[in-house]
């Protein structure tokens, strides 16, 4: 067959037209590095691109695909991805965006990346990140700024900014990113993909040096409903290394988005969590999203939210600790070559006494007793994704928002570092744009453990507005 262009092909498509030897993976693959090579520098979402590992694989499963009496093959045998270069990979360098990891290349994949191997998928390369994914600007001094393919002068957010620029500029049809404060559902609404963020648990995570860590997770990023449950249907399950580890259903992930459908449900919404900053128009275009929810899908459609209004003062105590558990190492011989936003939280972090961070655990614990009772009468809680549109690339984080002044590079986060709190599931969906033609993104969250419903309802909303099917203006790579 011919030379194609597979950009923003759906990755189920792809897998099936390699199943049914219409196309080859060489040919897949061959047709993402090529577009990578004439945008990615421009948009720098790769910053390790795996040339011929890529090609070696896709060799592979070109000749397993034509052996396929002998051979098993994978739901997403031959499908390129893109992996977070937080997620180690076994022989492909792995930096965390540090100079202090600059060289490191592992002897060994990550959980979710043997997973996506042995589902058959093919790693392109690795996506920016700020250190350590520290921020929600994506951007280090190892490897420069990633921009947002909508508008080039904006950014896409952070810390899975360069996975979700890869997505939307159509050089990869999968990828993965990881989440504590927004870091995989902020990029998502800024770059109109979708970004889930499971429940703990669910995605293991190892290799890690903090395994009981409840407060980040790995989930599928896509440009489109179907391709996030194909991807989270690979990622998820229980792992022996992994001590906070979930069992998962795969069958239900991807019936869920078959048949659609969600009347009757009862959903609240809130604007703001009754605490966090928002934009006007942002709040206007996730009403709206609101309101499809009502009169389109047939929902009973509140505006009610649990009480979250201490969730600032629990993350700020429990992020910080957690940084200073793991950076604080660094500092003697890195500091300097560390970035600002990552050693003040470290720092902060040591300042918090035992007394301190046990106040907050025990806030903690009554904020998820709010949420339960929450969620014992409301199947979905709809909020907006980020609660201000794509800002300049020099701007490591908003000055103010809704008219409110931002005290930290953090603050602006509520939305999704509050939803962070409660260990549920929160997945991302496109939901509209700004007068300026910028996306909007809105959250559809759900119980613990509750992924095939929230998978259900996103897939509801995404048959009705089909926002999946716009794509930024890429004519600078010509």
């Amino acid at each position: 067959m011919g030379k194609s262009d597979f950009a923003f092909t759906p990755a189920a498509e792809l897998a099936e037209l390699i199943r049914q030897r219409q196309i080859s993976p060489v040919e897949a693959v061959d047709d993402f590095l090529a577009r990578i090579e004439k945008l990615n520098p421009r948009l720098l979402a790769f910053v390790t691109v795996a040339t011929e590992p890529a090609r070696a694989a896709a060799r592979q499963a070109e000749r397993e695909v034509m052996q396929s009496q002998s051979h098993h093959i994978g739901p997403l045998h031959g499908v390129p991805v893109a992996v977070k270069d937080l997620t180690p990979t076994a022989g492909i360098r792995t930096t965390y965006g540090s100079h202090i990891y600059a060289d490191n290349v592992p002897e060994e994949d990550a959980a979710i990346v043997q997973r996506l191997k042995a589902a058959g998928a093919i790693v392109l390369g690795k996506t920016n990140t700020p250190e350590f994914g520290t921020g929600a600007q994506t951007f280090n001094t190892l490897f420069g700024i990633t921009r947002n393919p909508w508008n080039t002068a904006l950014t896409p957010a952070g810390s899975s900014g360069g996975s979700a620029v890869a997505l939307a500029a159509g050089l990869t049809p999968l990828a993965t990113g990881t989440d504590l404060g927004g870091s995989l559902r902020t990029p998502a609404s800024f770059c109109n993909v979708v970004g889930f963020r499971p429940s703990w648990g669910l995605v293991p995570e190892y290799p890690t040096n903090l395994p009981w860590d409840n407060l980040s997770a790995s989930g599928p990023m896509a440009r489109d409903v179907r391709d996030t449950a194909l991807l989270l249907s690979v990622m998820a399950g229980p792992d022996r290394r992994a001590p906070i580890s979930e069992p998962d259903h795969p069958a239900e992930y991807l019936a869920a988005i078959e048949q659609p459908d969600i009347t009757g449900w009862q959903v609240g919404w809130s604007p703001d969590l009754g605490f966090a900053p928002v934009d006007p128009e942002v709040v206007e275009i996730c009403q709206g999203a609101a309101q499809v929810f009502a009169n389109e899908l047939g929902c009973k459609v509140d505006e009610a939210a649990p009480d979250f209004s201490d969730s600032p003062q629990i993350f700020q105590a429990l992020r910080g600790v957690r940084m200073a558990a793991a950076y604080a190492g660094f500092l003697p011989r890195w500091r300097d070559k560390m970035q600002a936003n990552l050693v003040w939280n470290t720092e902060y972090g040591l300042t918090l006494s035992g007394l301190e961070v046990g106040q907050a655990e025990i806030a903690r614990g009554k904020l998820w007793d709010r949420v339960r009772r929450f969620f014992d009468e409301y199947d979905l809680l709809l909020v907006p994704a980020a609660g201000t549109l794509p800002f300049p690339v020099e701007t490591i984080s908003p000055p103010e928002v809704g008219g409110r002044k931002m005290e930290n590079y953090v603050a602006w986060l509520g939305l999704t570092y509050a939803i962070t709190l409660t260990g549920l599931p929160s997945l991302v969906v496109p939901c509209g744009f700004s007068k300026s033609g910028l996306p909007v993104g809105i959250q559809i969250i759900g119980r613990r453990l509750a992924e095939a419903k929230l998978l259900k309802a996103a897939g509801a909303f995404e048959k009705a507005r089909p926002w999946a099917d716009r794509h930024p203006d890429l004519s600078f790579g010509d």
